[in-house]
Protein backbone atom coordinates (compact mmCIF):
# COMPACT_ATOMS: atom_id res chain seq x y z
CA UNK A 1 0.00 0.00 0.00
CA UNK A 2 1.38 3.40 -0.96
CA UNK A 3 1.89 6.27 1.48
CA UNK A 4 -0.65 8.48 -0.41
CA UNK A 5 -3.37 5.91 0.02
CA UNK A 6 -2.67 5.52 3.72
CA UNK A 7 -2.72 9.29 4.22
CA UNK A 8 -6.06 9.63 2.41
CA UNK A 9 -7.59 6.94 4.58
CA UNK A 10 -6.30 8.69 7.73
CA UNK A 11 -7.68 12.04 6.61
CA UNK A 12 -11.06 10.45 5.86
CA UNK A 13 -11.20 8.87 9.30
CA UNK A 14 -10.20 12.12 10.92
CA UNK A 15 -12.98 13.92 9.03
CA UNK A 16 -15.47 11.28 10.04
CA UNK A 17 -14.36 11.59 13.65
CA UNK A 18 -14.74 15.36 13.56
CA UNK A 19 -18.21 15.02 12.05
CA UNK A 20 -19.16 12.47 14.69
CA UNK A 21 -17.97 14.75 17.47
CA UNK A 22 -19.95 17.62 15.98
CA UNK A 23 -22.97 15.47 15.78
CA UNK A 24 -22.35 14.25 19.36
CA UNK A 25 -22.13 17.75 20.60
CA UNK A 26 -25.10 18.80 18.62
CA UNK A 27 -27.04 15.60 19.14
CA UNK A 28 -25.57 14.71 22.51
CA UNK A 29 -24.23 11.25 21.21
CA UNK A 30 -23.12 8.71 23.65
CA UNK A 31 -19.61 8.67 25.04
CA UNK A 32 -19.12 5.08 24.01
CA UNK A 33 -19.05 5.95 20.31
CA UNK A 34 -16.26 8.44 20.81
CA UNK A 35 -14.13 5.91 22.60
CA UNK A 36 -14.65 3.44 19.81
CA UNK A 37 -13.61 5.92 17.19
CA UNK A 38 -10.46 6.80 19.15
CA UNK A 39 -9.51 3.16 19.30
CA UNK A 40 -9.98 2.81 15.55
CA UNK A 41 -7.87 5.90 14.96
CA UNK A 42 -5.06 4.50 17.16
CA UNK A 43 -5.15 1.23 15.31
CA UNK A 44 -4.88 3.07 12.02
CA UNK A 45 -1.86 5.01 13.31
CA UNK A 46 -0.14 1.78 14.43
CA UNK A 47 -0.88 0.22 11.09
CA UNK A 48 0.53 3.29 9.38
CA UNK A 49 3.74 3.04 11.45
CA UNK A 50 4.04 -0.66 10.69
CA UNK A 51 3.58 -0.05 6.98
CA UNK A 52 6.26 2.67 7.06
CA UNK A 53 8.73 0.38 8.86
CA UNK A 54 8.03 -2.43 6.43
CA UNK A 55 8.52 -0.08 3.49
CA UNK A 56 11.91 1.07 4.85
CA UNK A 57 12.96 -2.54 5.44
CA UNK A 58 11.90 -3.51 1.94
CA UNK A 59 13.88 -0.60 0.50
CA UNK A 60 17.04 -1.60 2.43
CA UNK A 61 16.62 -5.22 1.44
CA UNK A 62 16.19 -4.24 -2.17
CA UNK A 63 19.35 -2.11 -2.02
CA UNK A 64 21.30 -5.00 -0.42
CA UNK A 65 20.07 -7.41 -3.03
CA UNK A 66 21.10 -4.94 -5.71
CA UNK A 67 24.59 -4.59 -4.25
CA UNK A 68 24.99 -8.34 -3.87
CA UNK A 69 23.80 -8.88 -7.39
CA UNK A 70 26.26 -6.32 -8.65
CA UNK A 71 29.11 -7.94 -6.72
CA UNK A 72 28.10 -11.35 -7.97
CA UNK A 73 28.05 -10.04 -11.50
CA UNK A 74 31.54 -8.62 -11.07
CA UNK A 75 32.79 -11.88 -9.63
CA UNK A 76 31.29 -13.78 -12.53
CA UNK A 77 32.92 -11.33 -14.94
CA UNK A 78 36.28 -11.82 -13.30
CA UNK A 79 35.93 -15.58 -13.40
CA UNK A 80 34.98 -15.42 -17.05
CA UNK A 81 38.00 -13.16 -17.76
CA UNK A 82 40.35 -15.52 -15.93
CA UNK A 83 38.92 -18.45 -17.80
CA UNK A 84 39.42 -16.61 -21.07
CA UNK A 85 43.04 -15.80 -20.19
CA UNK A 86 43.66 -19.38 -19.11
CA UNK A 87 42.18 -20.67 -22.33
CA UNK A 88 44.33 -18.23 -24.30
CA UNK A 89 47.48 -19.29 -22.44
CA UNK A 90 46.61 -22.91 -22.96
CA UNK A 91 46.48 -22.25 -26.66
CA UNK A 92 50.08 -20.86 -26.63
CA UNK A 93 52.91 -23.48 -26.43
CA UNK A 94 54.79 -23.18 -23.11
CA UNK A 95 58.64 -23.49 -23.20
CA UNK A 96 59.62 -26.31 -20.87
CA UNK A 97 62.76 -26.42 -18.70
CA UNK A 98 66.08 -26.57 -20.62
CA UNK A 99 67.35 -30.13 -20.93
CA UNK A 100 70.52 -31.00 -19.06
CA UNK A 101 73.62 -29.93 -21.03
CA UNK A 102 75.75 -32.66 -22.58
CA UNK A 103 79.02 -30.76 -21.96
CA UNK A 104 80.65 -28.90 -19.10
CA UNK A 105 83.04 -26.02 -19.80
CA UNK A 106 85.64 -25.21 -17.13
CA UNK A 107 88.87 -23.21 -16.86
CA UNK A 108 91.26 -25.07 -14.51
CA UNK A 109 94.30 -22.80 -14.07
CA UNK A 110 92.85 -20.74 -16.96
CA UNK A 111 93.09 -23.67 -19.40
CA UNK A 112 89.91 -23.85 -21.54
CA UNK A 113 88.50 -27.34 -21.00
CA UNK A 114 85.38 -29.00 -22.39
CA UNK A 115 84.15 -32.26 -20.86
CA UNK A 116 81.07 -34.40 -21.12
CA UNK A 117 78.76 -34.22 -18.11
CA UNK A 118 80.08 -37.53 -16.77
CA UNK A 119 83.72 -36.34 -17.13
CA UNK A 120 84.52 -39.38 -19.26
CA UNK A 121 85.66 -37.36 -22.28
CA UNK A 122 87.57 -34.08 -22.20
CA UNK A 123 89.56 -31.84 -24.52
CA UNK A 124 91.61 -28.84 -23.40
CA UNK A 125 93.68 -26.16 -25.10
CA UNK A 126 97.23 -25.82 -23.79
CA UNK A 127 99.92 -23.28 -24.61
CA UNK A 128 103.18 -21.81 -23.37
CA UNK A 129 105.49 -18.99 -24.42
CA UNK A 130 109.09 -18.57 -23.22
CA UNK A 131 110.61 -15.40 -24.68
CA UNK A 132 114.25 -14.72 -23.78
CA UNK A 133 116.25 -11.49 -24.01
CA UNK A 134 119.84 -11.01 -22.90
CA UNK A 135 123.49 -10.64 -23.72
CA UNK A 136 126.96 -12.16 -23.32
CA UNK A 137 130.28 -10.81 -22.21
CA UNK A 138 132.29 -13.49 -24.03
CA UNK A 139 136.09 -13.60 -23.75
CA UNK A 140 138.03 -16.15 -25.87
CA UNK A 141 141.35 -17.15 -24.32
CA UNK A 142 143.29 -16.96 -27.59
CA UNK A 143 142.84 -16.09 -31.24
CA UNK A 144 142.60 -19.81 -31.97
CA UNK A 145 139.46 -20.17 -29.84
CA UNK A 146 136.31 -21.01 -31.77
CA UNK A 147 134.04 -19.14 -31.64
CA UNK A 148 135.50 -15.68 -31.20
CA UNK A 149 132.17 -14.05 -30.46
CA UNK A 150 128.66 -14.85 -29.18
CA UNK A 151 125.60 -13.00 -30.39
CA UNK A 152 123.39 -11.20 -27.87
CA UNK A 153 119.71 -10.56 -28.54
CA UNK A 154 116.45 -12.41 -28.16
CA UNK A 155 115.04 -15.86 -28.78
CA UNK A 156 111.56 -17.33 -28.74
CA UNK A 157 112.72 -20.35 -26.81
CA UNK A 158 109.34 -22.06 -26.77
CA UNK A 159 106.04 -21.13 -28.41
CA UNK A 160 103.73 -24.11 -28.10
CA UNK A 161 100.04 -24.60 -28.62
CA UNK A 162 97.99 -27.74 -28.80
CA UNK A 163 95.29 -29.89 -27.28
CA UNK A 164 95.27 -32.50 -24.56
CA UNK A 165 92.44 -34.65 -23.25
CA UNK A 166 90.98 -38.09 -22.74
CA UNK A 167 88.42 -40.51 -24.20
CA UNK A 168 86.25 -42.82 -22.08
CA UNK A 169 88.12 -42.02 -18.84
CA UNK A 170 91.27 -44.04 -19.60
CA UNK A 171 92.54 -43.03 -23.06
CA UNK A 172 94.65 -39.88 -22.77
CA UNK A 173 96.12 -37.95 -25.68
CA UNK A 174 98.13 -34.85 -26.54
CA UNK A 175 98.93 -33.04 -29.77
CA UNK A 176 101.24 -30.04 -29.31
CA UNK A 177 103.23 -28.07 -31.89
CA UNK A 178 106.21 -25.87 -31.04
CA UNK A 179 106.76 -22.76 -33.15
CA UNK A 180 109.72 -21.64 -31.01
CA UNK A 181 113.32 -22.73 -30.71
CA UNK A 182 114.25 -20.59 -33.70
CA UNK A 183 117.93 -20.42 -32.76
CA UNK A 184 118.38 -24.02 -31.72
CA UNK A 185 119.74 -25.11 -35.11
CA UNK A 186 121.26 -23.79 -38.31
CA UNK A 187 119.40 -23.67 -41.61
CA UNK A 188 120.68 -24.23 -45.11
CA UNK A 189 121.44 -27.11 -47.42
CA UNK A 190 124.83 -28.12 -46.00
CA UNK A 191 125.15 -31.80 -45.09
CA UNK A 192 123.60 -32.44 -41.71
CA UNK A 193 121.39 -29.35 -41.79
CA UNK A 194 117.68 -29.58 -41.33
CA UNK A 195 115.40 -27.57 -43.63
CA UNK A 196 114.46 -24.39 -41.78
CA UNK A 197 117.28 -24.85 -39.33
CA UNK A 198 115.17 -25.37 -36.23
CA UNK A 199 114.00 -28.16 -33.99
CA UNK A 200 110.52 -26.67 -34.00
CA UNK A 201 107.89 -29.18 -34.90
CA UNK A 202 105.64 -31.77 -33.34
CA UNK A 203 106.55 -31.68 -29.66
CA UNK A 204 103.83 -34.03 -28.41
CA UNK A 205 101.70 -36.47 -30.36
CA UNK A 206 100.94 -39.49 -28.23
CA UNK A 207 98.22 -41.65 -26.74
CA UNK A 208 98.32 -43.15 -23.25
CA UNK A 209 96.15 -45.82 -21.63
CA UNK A 210 95.68 -45.54 -17.85
CA UNK A 211 92.96 -48.11 -17.21
CA UNK A 212 95.26 -50.61 -15.50
CA UNK A 213 96.00 -50.10 -11.79
CA UNK A 214 98.16 -53.05 -10.66
CA UNK A 215 99.70 -53.42 -7.20
CA UNK A 216 97.63 -50.60 -5.75
CA UNK A 217 99.22 -47.98 -7.98
CA UNK A 218 98.60 -46.31 -11.34
CA UNK A 219 99.97 -47.36 -14.70
CA UNK A 220 100.30 -45.59 -18.04
CA UNK A 221 101.05 -47.42 -21.28
CA UNK A 222 101.90 -44.85 -23.96
CA UNK A 223 103.37 -44.38 -27.40
CA UNK A 224 104.07 -41.56 -29.82
CA UNK A 225 106.09 -38.34 -29.67
CA UNK A 226 106.50 -37.29 -26.03
CA UNK A 227 108.63 -35.72 -23.31
CA UNK A 228 110.19 -38.68 -21.56
CA UNK A 229 110.42 -38.37 -17.75
CA UNK A 230 114.05 -39.48 -17.87
CA UNK A 231 116.24 -37.73 -15.24
CA UNK A 232 114.74 -35.55 -12.55
CA UNK A 233 115.50 -32.26 -14.29
CA UNK A 234 113.88 -33.44 -17.51
CA UNK A 235 110.87 -34.80 -15.61
CA UNK A 236 110.29 -31.27 -14.27
CA UNK A 237 108.26 -29.15 -16.68
CA UNK A 238 110.09 -26.30 -18.39
CA UNK A 239 107.36 -24.10 -16.90
CA UNK A 240 108.56 -25.03 -13.40
CA UNK A 241 112.38 -25.30 -13.54
CA UNK A 242 114.27 -22.79 -11.37
CA UNK A 243 116.55 -21.58 -14.19
CA UNK A 244 115.97 -20.57 -17.79
CA UNK A 245 117.82 -23.65 -19.02
CA UNK A 246 118.52 -27.06 -17.55
CA UNK A 247 122.11 -27.89 -16.62
CA UNK A 248 124.38 -29.06 -19.46
CA UNK A 249 125.15 -32.54 -18.02
CA UNK A 250 121.46 -33.49 -18.14
CA UNK A 251 120.87 -31.90 -21.55
CA UNK A 252 123.79 -33.83 -23.07
CA UNK A 253 122.44 -37.06 -21.60
CA UNK A 254 118.86 -36.64 -22.81
CA UNK A 255 119.97 -35.61 -26.30
CA UNK A 256 121.43 -39.06 -26.91
CA UNK A 257 118.21 -41.12 -26.86
CA UNK A 258 115.64 -39.28 -24.72
CA UNK A 259 114.48 -35.68 -24.20
CA UNK A 260 111.78 -33.61 -25.89
CA UNK A 261 110.34 -34.35 -29.35
CA UNK A 262 111.35 -38.00 -28.95
CA UNK A 263 109.49 -40.91 -30.51
CA UNK A 264 108.97 -43.58 -27.87
CA UNK A 265 106.80 -46.39 -26.58
CA UNK A 266 106.73 -47.74 -23.07
CA UNK A 267 105.07 -47.74 -19.67
CA UNK A 268 105.37 -46.22 -16.21
CA UNK A 269 103.93 -47.37 -12.90
CA UNK A 270 103.73 -45.17 -9.84
CA UNK A 271 102.12 -44.50 -6.50
CA UNK A 272 102.76 -41.77 -3.94
CA UNK A 273 106.19 -43.15 -2.96
CA UNK A 274 107.60 -45.05 -5.96
CA UNK A 275 107.98 -44.51 -9.73
CA UNK A 276 109.20 -47.16 -12.20
CA UNK A 277 109.30 -46.65 -15.96
CA UNK A 278 110.91 -47.87 -19.16
CA UNK A 279 110.67 -46.86 -22.83
CA UNK A 280 112.01 -47.87 -26.19
CA UNK A 281 113.01 -44.73 -28.10
CA UNK A 282 113.55 -43.70 -31.69
CA UNK A 283 114.61 -40.51 -33.48
CA UNK A 284 113.38 -37.03 -32.62
CA UNK A 285 110.91 -35.20 -34.82
CA UNK A 286 112.72 -33.45 -37.66
CA UNK A 287 115.22 -36.27 -38.08
CA UNK A 288 115.97 -37.33 -41.64
CA UNK A 289 113.85 -40.25 -42.86
CA UNK A 290 115.29 -40.60 -46.34
CA UNK A 291 117.70 -43.39 -47.26
CA UNK A 292 118.81 -41.79 -50.53
CA UNK A 293 118.86 -38.03 -49.97
CA UNK A 294 122.20 -36.44 -50.82
CA UNK A 295 121.82 -33.09 -49.02
CA UNK A 296 121.15 -33.62 -46.23
CA UNK A 297 122.52 -37.16 -46.54
CA UNK A 298 120.19 -40.10 -46.20
CA UNK A 299 120.35 -41.58 -42.71
CA UNK A 300 118.96 -44.64 -41.02
CA UNK A 301 116.91 -44.05 -37.90
CA UNK A 302 118.37 -44.62 -34.47
CA UNK A 303 116.78 -46.55 -31.63
CA UNK A 304 117.52 -46.91 -27.95
CA UNK A 305 115.96 -47.35 -24.52
CA UNK A 306 115.68 -45.59 -21.17
CA UNK A 307 114.77 -46.77 -17.67
CA UNK A 308 114.23 -44.93 -14.42
CA UNK A 309 113.46 -45.85 -10.83
CA UNK A 310 112.71 -43.00 -8.40
CA UNK A 311 110.82 -42.44 -5.21
CA UNK A 312 109.70 -40.12 -2.49
CA UNK A 313 110.33 -42.30 0.59
CA UNK A 314 110.00 -39.43 3.07
CA UNK A 315 107.08 -37.09 2.61
CA UNK A 316 105.38 -34.92 5.21
CA UNK A 317 103.56 -31.62 5.15
CA UNK A 318 106.77 -29.70 5.93
CA UNK A 319 109.58 -31.70 4.32
CA UNK A 320 110.30 -34.48 1.81
CA UNK A 321 113.18 -36.49 0.31
CA UNK A 322 113.52 -37.83 -3.25
CA UNK A 323 116.05 -40.32 -4.65
CA UNK A 324 116.38 -42.10 -7.97
CA UNK A 325 118.56 -43.73 -10.63
CA UNK A 326 118.48 -43.69 -14.44
CA UNK A 327 119.92 -45.68 -17.32
CA UNK A 328 119.96 -44.96 -21.05
CA UNK A 329 121.16 -47.03 -23.98
CA UNK A 330 121.70 -45.91 -27.55
CA UNK A 331 121.41 -49.34 -29.14
CA UNK A 332 121.69 -48.33 -32.80
CA UNK A 333 123.13 -44.89 -33.65
CA UNK A 334 121.94 -43.19 -36.84
CA UNK A 335 124.03 -44.20 -39.89
CA UNK A 336 124.91 -41.93 -42.78
CA UNK A 337 123.96 -44.08 -45.76
CA UNK A 338 125.80 -41.88 -48.28
CA UNK A 339 129.20 -41.64 -46.57
CA UNK A 340 128.78 -44.95 -44.73
CA UNK A 341 129.62 -43.42 -41.36
CA UNK A 342 128.11 -43.93 -37.94
CA UNK A 343 128.78 -41.20 -35.40
CA UNK A 344 127.62 -39.81 -32.06
CA UNK A 345 128.18 -36.23 -30.86
CA UNK A 346 127.98 -34.98 -27.27
CA UNK A 347 127.69 -31.19 -26.98
CA UNK A 348 125.73 -28.32 -25.46
CA UNK A 349 125.44 -24.55 -25.44
CA UNK A 350 126.59 -22.63 -22.33
CA UNK A 351 123.25 -23.12 -20.49
CA UNK A 352 121.69 -20.25 -22.44
CA UNK A 353 120.01 -20.27 -25.87
CA UNK A 354 120.39 -16.72 -27.17
CA UNK A 355 123.24 -17.93 -29.39
CA UNK A 356 123.07 -21.56 -30.57
CA UNK A 357 126.85 -22.01 -30.71
CA UNK A 358 128.22 -24.84 -28.58
CA UNK A 359 131.34 -24.17 -26.50
CA UNK A 360 131.97 -27.81 -25.54
CA UNK A 361 131.68 -30.67 -28.02
CA UNK A 362 133.24 -34.05 -28.66
CA UNK A 363 132.72 -33.57 -32.36
CA UNK A 364 131.44 -36.51 -34.37
CA UNK A 365 132.80 -39.63 -32.64
CA UNK A 366 133.52 -42.08 -35.46
CA UNK A 367 132.53 -45.75 -35.50
CA UNK A 368 130.08 -45.32 -32.63
CA UNK A 369 128.43 -48.67 -32.07
CA UNK A 370 126.36 -47.42 -29.16
CA UNK A 371 126.32 -45.31 -26.04
CA UNK A 372 125.23 -45.65 -22.43
CA UNK A 373 124.46 -43.11 -19.73
CA UNK A 374 123.98 -43.94 -16.06
CA UNK A 375 122.96 -41.38 -13.46
CA UNK A 376 121.74 -40.86 -9.91
CA UNK A 377 119.44 -38.14 -8.61
CA UNK A 378 118.45 -36.74 -5.24
CA UNK A 379 116.38 -33.86 -3.91
CA UNK A 380 114.87 -32.62 -0.66
CA UNK A 381 112.49 -29.91 0.45
CA UNK A 382 111.96 -28.16 3.75
CA UNK A 383 109.14 -25.64 3.64
CA UNK A 384 110.03 -23.06 0.96
CA UNK A 385 113.58 -24.47 0.54
CA UNK A 386 114.58 -27.04 -2.09
CA UNK A 387 117.89 -28.66 -2.99
CA UNK A 388 118.44 -30.94 -5.99
CA UNK A 389 121.29 -32.62 -7.80
CA UNK A 390 122.20 -35.26 -10.39
CA UNK A 391 125.41 -36.88 -11.59
CA UNK A 392 126.00 -38.61 -14.95
CA UNK A 393 128.46 -41.11 -16.39
CA UNK A 394 128.65 -41.40 -20.19
CA UNK A 395 130.17 -44.20 -22.25
CA UNK A 396 130.54 -44.35 -26.04
CA UNK A 397 131.47 -47.65 -27.72
CA UNK A 398 133.59 -47.33 -30.86
CA UNK A 399 133.41 -50.82 -32.30
CA UNK A 400 131.24 -50.22 -35.37
CA UNK A 401 132.76 -51.45 -38.63
CA UNK A 402 132.41 -48.61 -41.12
CA UNK A 403 135.85 -48.78 -42.75
CA UNK A 404 136.56 -45.34 -41.28
CA UNK A 405 139.86 -44.83 -39.42
CA UNK A 406 140.12 -45.60 -35.71
CA UNK A 407 138.41 -48.92 -36.13
CA UNK A 408 138.32 -50.81 -32.86
CA UNK A 409 139.31 -47.81 -30.73
CA UNK A 410 138.66 -48.07 -26.98
CA UNK A 411 135.41 -46.77 -25.52
CA UNK A 412 135.22 -43.16 -24.39
CA UNK A 413 134.10 -42.16 -20.90
CA UNK A 414 132.87 -38.76 -19.76
CA UNK A 415 131.14 -37.43 -16.66
CA UNK A 416 129.41 -34.41 -15.20
CA UNK A 417 126.75 -33.23 -12.81
CA UNK A 418 125.04 -30.31 -11.12
CA UNK A 419 123.74 -29.17 -7.75
CA UNK A 420 121.15 -26.47 -7.25
CA UNK A 421 119.10 -24.91 -4.48
CA UNK A 422 116.19 -22.51 -4.29
CA UNK A 423 114.32 -20.57 -1.62
CA UNK A 424 110.89 -18.96 -1.99
CA UNK A 425 111.06 -15.65 -0.13
CA UNK A 426 107.28 -15.41 0.20
CA UNK A 427 106.97 -18.79 1.90
CA UNK A 428 105.38 -21.01 -0.76
CA UNK A 429 106.71 -24.52 -1.32
CA UNK A 430 106.91 -26.99 -4.21
CA UNK A 431 104.54 -29.97 -4.19
CA UNK A 432 105.56 -33.43 -5.36
CA UNK A 433 104.26 -34.71 -8.69
CA UNK A 434 104.06 -38.49 -8.27
CA UNK A 435 103.12 -39.06 -11.95
CA UNK A 436 106.56 -37.84 -13.08
CA UNK A 437 108.55 -38.32 -9.84
CA UNK A 438 109.59 -34.68 -9.70
CA UNK A 439 108.64 -31.47 -7.95
CA UNK A 440 106.06 -29.09 -9.40
CA UNK A 441 106.40 -25.34 -9.69
CA UNK A 442 105.66 -22.54 -7.25
CA UNK A 443 102.02 -21.41 -7.01
CA UNK A 444 101.76 -17.95 -5.43
CA UNK A 445 99.48 -17.80 -2.41
CA UNK A 446 98.69 -14.16 -3.17
CA UNK A 447 98.78 -13.46 -6.93
CA UNK A 448 99.94 -10.02 -7.95
CA UNK A 449 97.19 -7.43 -8.26
CA UNK A 450 96.99 -3.66 -7.82
CA UNK A 451 93.51 -3.99 -6.33
CA UNK A 452 93.15 -3.45 -2.61
CA UNK A 453 92.92 -7.16 -1.84
CA UNK A 454 95.75 -8.24 -4.15
CA UNK A 455 99.25 -9.42 -3.31
CA UNK A 456 102.72 -9.38 -4.86
CA UNK A 457 102.89 -12.95 -6.14
CA UNK A 458 105.73 -15.28 -5.12
CA UNK A 459 109.45 -14.45 -5.22
CA UNK A 460 112.21 -17.05 -5.43
CA UNK A 461 116.02 -16.93 -5.39
CA UNK A 462 118.13 -19.83 -6.66
CA UNK A 463 121.71 -20.83 -7.33
CA UNK A 464 123.33 -23.64 -9.32
CA UNK A 465 126.75 -25.12 -9.97
CA UNK A 466 127.25 -27.42 -12.96
CA UNK A 467 130.26 -29.08 -14.51
CA UNK A 468 130.77 -31.38 -17.50
CA UNK A 469 133.99 -32.95 -18.72
CA UNK A 470 134.09 -34.13 -22.34
CA UNK A 471 137.80 -34.92 -22.39
CA UNK A 472 139.07 -38.48 -22.48
CA UNK A 473 142.30 -40.25 -23.46
CA UNK A 474 144.14 -36.97 -23.98
CA UNK A 475 147.67 -37.17 -25.34
CA UNK A 476 146.64 -40.12 -27.54
CA UNK A 477 145.54 -40.16 -31.16
CA UNK A 478 142.32 -41.95 -30.20
CA UNK A 479 141.39 -39.42 -27.52
CA UNK A 480 138.73 -36.72 -27.56
CA UNK A 481 139.25 -33.13 -26.44
CA UNK A 482 135.67 -31.94 -26.04
CA UNK A 483 136.49 -29.49 -23.25
CA UNK A 484 135.49 -29.01 -19.64
CA UNK A 485 132.76 -26.50 -18.82
CA UNK A 486 131.90 -25.05 -15.42
CA UNK A 487 128.98 -22.68 -14.97
CA UNK A 488 127.71 -20.82 -11.90
CA UNK A 489 124.17 -19.45 -12.17
CA UNK A 490 122.14 -17.14 -9.95
CA UNK A 491 118.43 -16.61 -10.51
CA UNK A 492 115.61 -14.38 -9.34
CA UNK A 493 112.11 -15.56 -10.26
CA UNK A 494 108.85 -13.66 -9.89
CA UNK A 495 105.71 -15.81 -10.05
CA UNK A 496 103.10 -13.17 -10.83
CA UNK A 497 100.24 -15.67 -10.68
CA UNK A 498 99.57 -19.24 -11.69
CA UNK A 499 100.13 -18.45 -15.37
CA UNK A 500 102.75 -15.71 -15.65
CA UNK A 501 106.40 -15.75 -14.55
CA UNK A 502 109.43 -13.52 -15.06
CA UNK A 503 112.95 -14.97 -14.71
CA UNK A 504 116.28 -13.17 -14.39
CA UNK A 505 119.49 -15.24 -14.66
CA UNK A 506 123.14 -14.34 -14.28
CA UNK A 507 125.75 -16.87 -15.51
CA UNK A 508 129.50 -17.02 -15.07
CA UNK A 509 131.20 -19.76 -17.05
CA UNK A 510 134.63 -21.14 -17.84
CA UNK A 511 135.50 -23.49 -20.68
CA UNK A 512 138.89 -25.22 -20.49
CA UNK A 513 139.76 -26.76 -23.83
CA UNK A 514 142.80 -27.74 -25.83
CA UNK A 515 143.10 -27.72 -29.59
CA UNK A 516 143.17 -31.51 -30.00
CA UNK A 517 143.83 -34.65 -27.97
CA UNK A 518 147.52 -34.36 -28.76
CA UNK A 519 147.86 -30.56 -28.81
CA UNK A 520 147.76 -28.60 -25.57
CA UNK A 521 147.18 -25.26 -27.31
CA UNK A 522 144.59 -23.27 -25.34
CA UNK A 523 141.32 -22.73 -27.20
CA UNK A 524 139.19 -22.16 -24.12
CA UNK A 525 137.07 -19.18 -23.13
CA UNK A 526 135.25 -17.40 -20.32
CA UNK A 527 131.89 -15.71 -20.34
CA UNK A 528 129.36 -13.84 -18.27
CA UNK A 529 125.74 -13.50 -19.33
CA UNK A 530 122.56 -11.85 -18.15
CA UNK A 531 119.20 -12.92 -19.53
CA UNK A 532 115.53 -12.45 -18.77
CA UNK A 533 112.59 -14.66 -19.66
CA UNK A 534 108.96 -13.64 -20.01
CA UNK A 535 106.71 -16.68 -19.63
CA UNK A 536 103.05 -17.52 -19.73
CA UNK A 537 101.51 -20.97 -19.72
CA UNK A 538 98.14 -22.63 -19.33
Amino acid sequence: MSRTRIAATAIGLAGALAASQAQAQSASSSEQEIVLLKQQLKMLEQKLDKLQSQTAANTAAAAKVKVEAKAEAKAEARAEAKAAVANANAAIPVKGPAPASGVVVTMPNNRPTICTADQANCVAITSRLHWDVGGYDYRPNTAATVPQKLDSGQNVRRARIGVTGKFFHDWNFALVYDFGGSSDGFGGTAPGSLPGGAVSGVENAYISYTGLKPFGGKMAIEAGIMDLPYTMDEATSSNDIMFMERASPGVIATNIAAGDFRSAAGARWFNDQLWIGGYVTGPSTGAIHSASSAAPPGTSEQYGAVARVAGNPISTKDYSVHIGANAQWLIQPPRNLIANTQTVTLSDRPELRLDPTTLISTGAIANAAGAQVYSVEAAATYGPFIVQGEYFWYNVDRTANTAVPLTGAPSLKFQGGYAQAGYVLTGEGRSYNAANAAYSGVKPAHPFSLDGGGGWGAWEIAGRFSTIDLNDQLATASGVAGGRQTVYTLALNWYVNGNVRFMLDYLHGTVSRQASPISTADVGSKFDAVAMRTQFAF
